[in-house]
């Protein structure tokens, strides 16, 4: 149930306005407005009565990501995990003034930034709902294509990408990507029920 459907909706806008000069392109549209877009198409599918929050959180997940390079951080395991900290809540200080200038109050504003920076994993449900709708558009939409990209990695090694995607999951989440919620790729549901089985 949305509260102010109007203040919503302009929140909304504001999200994809920003993603809208993402540089990189996807599929002919802004890269991160699509993956934006998808993250909402997902929660309506997953989720259809979720929370105001879980969904303006979904939006942002990866609001302005491109302005935030890997490159700006160390190599290295520690470079990364920094990267991804400073990523969380880089986004959720953005989709909180975004918010902001729409008119919500604190209280949400905070839930919101709550739910996009990932605090409170398994405890929090509007962020496992993020965590959720992220990783089944991940196996949707982009598992396939991150596959290309890494030709040099062993079955092992991705048995482990999937082990650990699976593992961020609710289980309502895993029930969805196995009977039918998801279009699994082909090429992929084989080391996927492989990865599920095995745990």
């Amino acid at each position: 149930m949305i509260a102010n459907p109007e203040r919503f909706d302009k929140t909304i806008a504001l999200f994809d306005a920003a993603n809208a000069q993402d540089p990189n392109p996807d599929e002919g549209q802004p890269k991160e407005l699509l993956y934006a877009q998808r993250m909402t198409a997902m929660i309506d599918r997953f989720a259809a009565d979720a929370s105001e929050v879980a969904q303006l959180a979904v939006r942002a997940q990866h609001i302005r990501r491109w302005t935030v390079p890997r490159s700006n951080y160390p190599l290295g395991k520690p470079g990364y995990f920094a990267w991804r900290t400073g990523l969380y809540q880089f986004h959720a200080e953005t989709a909180g003034e975004l918010m902001r200038q729409a008119g919500y109050e604190n209280e949400m504003i905070d839930q919101v930034m709550q739910a996009v920076s990932k605090q409170g994993i398994k405890t929090n449900p509007d962020t496992q709902m993020v965590e959720d709708v992220s990783c089944l558009v991940f196996l949707e939409h982009y598992m396939l294509g991150f596959a290309g990209q890494q030709a040099d990695y062993t079955e092992e090694k991705w048995l482990g990408i999937i082990r650990k995607t699976w593992k961020k999951m609710s289980g309502a989440a895993q029930i969805f990507a196995t009977t039918g919620g998801i279009k699994l790729p082909d090429a992929l549901v084989p080391l996927i029920l492989k990865a599920v089985a095995e745990g």
